[in-house]
């Protein structure tokens, strides 16, 4: 136990998130110096939280928060789609957390292109709109995304791993949950494989994720930083409706460095309780050098959650629920830190809501000073 203790202490990743959320809020059409001060009060606020990771959501919406040969400017930092905000902010959000010690990870979504079905304000820049209406981007109920059985798609993908791994100096890339997201994006790829390969839909689909998976790993074990994904909290959703085998990455090292599953439910949820799933994404981690860092969900504080039906107001009732499932998963086997969805649950939105607020304090009990 102590051996343990000695591990966390000097070891644990404790990660929060800044979204385009935040870059919407802190960096979208601001003066440059409004823009560089806001980064640099981020910075400050999360060092003196004790926090010693970002997860930077670098590439939103088949865009980017830095000069690329592959994606335009995001319209998320400024006016529209491909116009420079007139300065790197990835540079800038490196520079500054490395001066305080501060790891920083590059947030990418290989797929998503949009979260809505308007094409209107693609940049011409943007490849997704040079591929609308072909077999490489498809426009869904859900939104616009690339074909991920597409080579094409996944060659776009990794020359922009690449390009960040290359380019700057991140201390790793990460990628969240959205994989497949319509269920006829590659009918014409699975087919044309079926006709030489006897696999289902399902195990074709697997496959192709992993063999992206696979490369982005290849490209960041050759650049000596880190490469993690955040799936989601529901096991059997990964497998049998994203994608996402986590089975296979938990038990190889050829895949992952970290698993960061999306665990936003309360210990008293009734359809999945926090404690119980966090046991069997630690048992189904097989290999020793993957790690489980815990995505928790500091935005619920103070909310009902309808989705946990009995428990559904266990976090209106306490305000002490992550700093509890920060403990009970330092007793994992394969623990390797934990991380907060999102930076405004810590430092803006708790100034409207107490129960968020206590939640806040209570993180910080065990995380100032490295206490355990």
């Amino acid at each position: 136990k102590e051996i343990r203790k000695k591990d966390i202490k000097n070891n644990e990743k404790r990660a929060i998130y800044i979204s385009y959320i935040e870059l919407f809020e802190y960096i979208k059409n601001k003066d440059i110096n409004i823009s560089k001060n806001n980064i640099d009060k981020m910075i400050k606020n999360i060092k003196k939280t004790n926090f010693n990771m970002i997860i930077l959501q670098v590439r939103c919406f088949s865009d980017a928060i830095y000069p690329s040969k592959y994606y335009p400017w995001s319209k998320v930092v400024s006016s529209v789609e491909g116009k420079s905000p007139g300065y790197d902010i990835l540079d800038y959000f490196i520079k500054s957390a490395h001066k305080n010690n501060i790891e920083l990870h590059a947030w990418i979504n290989p797929y998503r292109v949009r979260n809505n079905t308007n094409e209107d304000d693609l940049s011409d820049k943007n490849k997704a709109k040079e591929w609308l209406n072909t077999n490489k981007v498809k426009a869904t109920e859900n939104g616009i995304y690339y074909n991920p059985a597409n080579d094409e798609v996944m060659m776009l993908i990794l020359n922009g791993v690449e390009e960040l791994v290359n380019n700057y100096d991140i201390d790793g890339i990460h990628i969240d949950d959205y994989f497949y997201m319509s269920n006829d994006i590659d009918i014409d790829n699975y087919n044309e494989y079926h006709k030489t390969h006897n696999i289902t839909h399902s195990q074709y689909r697997l496959m192709v994720v992993n063999r992206l998976i696979e490369e982005i790993h290849k490209i960041t074990k050759k650049n000596k930083i880190l490469f993690g994904i955040a799936p989601e909290g529901n096991i059997e959703n990964n497998y049998n409706k994203n994608y996402a085998d986590i089975y296979k990455w938990g038990s190889s090292n050829k895949y992952v460095d970290y698993l960061m599953p999306q665990l936003y439910y309360g210990f008293y949820n009734e359809v999945k309780p926090y404690y119980k799933t966090l046991k069997e994404w630690d048992e189904l981690v097989k290999n020793s050098n993957v790690e489980i860092l815990p995505a928790l969900s500091l935005y619920k504080s103070g909310s009902k959650d309808i989705f946990a039906k009995s428990g559904e107001n266990e976090w209106i009732d306490n305000d002490d629920i992550l700093m509890r499932q920060i403990i009970s998963a330092r007793r994992l086997d394969s623990y390797g830190g934990f991380s907060i969805f999102r930076y405004d649950s810590v430092f803006r939105d708790v100034n409207v809501n107490p129960t968020m607020a206590n939640e806040v304090k209570n993180i910080k009990k065990i995380i100032k000073d490295n206490k355990i």
